[in-house]
């Protein structure tokens, strides 16, 4: 019989508002806190809000002008390194405790752990240990947390997103029997990791809003319905999860690929949208010399201004795999060209550099110029270097200042959001 494992998954409340507070002093369970950018006007959407925010009915990712009028607040900038500072600083927590290839960090301010063999290393339980996890992180950084505890994965998670968000000590625990005890008629059926709004309305096609009627559904409707992520939704469905930590570990991609998307400020023309694609392109470029790698292919992907339009997308096949902007650009742009209505708003674009390989694969045919591909290298070489050393703004191009451009905006912001950098994009 295999070994019952204890894994947790444990979230930090309110990330980026909660480390607002702890540099300020202030206690997030006692703070009116909204992390936004005002410049950005009364539209801009609340990155996070502190807990007593949430308190009080106002809704986490809210624009600003949602907020009731009677309820004062403090408003902090984004500073997305600070976050990131923050979470390597929690991640070192875990270290303490546990050995790396126990630790799965799901996102910014989220971690998976398996605990199983540290139990009896500390001579505890599951709870307790959890416990002391959690108070490490807000005695030494001042930021609070909540922990699911489950047997496998898929319940950890319920664990945390479920139980024990309704818990006082934001702590909660589930076996495959407690789950069926206690969450098999939970509602919405949506509260599930991994069952979307979209899922959620097939499901309901055939009578299924909750997870029990989920388990006693006739196997072949959901099958027909989903295909093989049917497997997947059965499984949970009985609080079940076959993956394991050393899966998630030795995990291999079969391809690779280097993407990137951003909303565009305000509607954008098809002249201003095709600048910010060749902006995109190049730091694409850019961030694929930094890695040492090269790609074979090309995606690009066009969102029109209030669903005018279906988004428009295409992939195109590159003769050598490169990543050298003047081999690569004129593709993406001819590819754009083709694809994107020139009379339509645009307000989201999005670039997949596919196929990504080492740029020891690197290869090119008879007609290029390998002496102009090994200088545009060395050049991009040298101008990475000059920005490493003096900031991301340190150089830029002509076409950085075309109208519509946002690299030079973008330069100063991590994951599309501010990082707290001067102006020259340095920390």
């Amino acid at each position: 019989m295999p070994k019952q494992r204890t894994y947790f998954c444990i979230d930090m409340k309110c990330f980026y508002a909660s480390v607002e507070c702890a540099e300020r002093g202030l206690n997030p369970f006692e703070t009116n806190l909204v992390v936004a950018d005002l410049s950005r006007g009364s539209g801009t959407i609340c990155l996070a809000i502190s807990p007593k925010l949430k308190a009080q009915g106002v809704r986490n990712r809210c624009r600003l002008y949602e907020i009731p009028k009677t309820i004062e607040y403090e408003a902090a900038p984004p500073r997305m390194q600070l976050y990131i500072e923050y979470a390597a600083d929690i991640y070192s927590i875990y270290l303490d405790y546990f050995a790396p290839e126990d630790i799965h960090v799901y996102s910014i301010d989220e971690a998976f752990i398996d605990a199983t063999d540290y139990l009896k290393t500390y001579g505890t339980d599951a709870r307790t240990l959890a416990k002391r996890l959690m108070d490490e992180i807000a005695q030494k950084l001042h930021i609070p947390s909540t922990a699911g505890i489950g047997t496998n994965l898929f319940l950890a998670k319920i664990a945390l997103d479920i139980t024990a968000k309704h818990n006082k000590e934001h702590l909660g625990y589930l076996d495959e029997e407690t789950f069926k005890k206690t969450l098999w008629d939970h509602r919405p059926i949506t509260d599930f990791w991994q069952i979307s709004v979209g899922t959620a309305r097939r499901l309901e096609r055939f009578g299924v809003t909750t997870m029990r009627s989920l388990a006693e559904c006739p196997q072949e409707l959901v099958y027909k319905a989903f295909g093989v992520n049917a497997e997947l939704l059965i499984d949970h469905a009985w609080g079940r999860e076959s993956c394991l930590m050393e899966d998630i570990k030795s995990y291999q991609p079969k391809t690779r690929s280097l993407s990137s998307s951003q909303i565009l400020p305000c509607d954008y023309g098809f002249a201003e949208a095709r600048t910010v694609l060749s902006e995109m392109v190049l730091h694409g470029c850019q961030n694929m010399m930094r890695r040492g790698v090269i790609c074979r292919s090309v995606w690009v992907g066009v969102g029109y201004s209030r669903d005018t339009l279906p988004s428009a997308h295409g992939q195109v096949r590159l003769m050598s795999a490169t990543a050298v902007n003047s081999l690569i650009a004129p593709h993406a742009l001819e590819l754009f060209d083709r694809i994107a209505d020139r009379d339509t708003p645009i307000r989201k674009l999005s670039i997949s550099f596919g196929n990504v390989c080492d740029e020891l694969c690197e290869g090119y045919d008879f007609f290029t110029d390998l002496e102009a591909v090994e200088s545009e290298k060395a050049r991009e070489k040298a101008v990475l270097g000059i920005m490493d050393k003096y900031g991301k703004n340190a150089v830029l191009r002509g076409i950085n200042f075309m109208p519509g451009a946002t690299q030079r905006e973008r330069n100063g912001m991590i994951g599309g959001h501010r990082a707290g950098y001067d102006e020259t994009g340095k920390g």
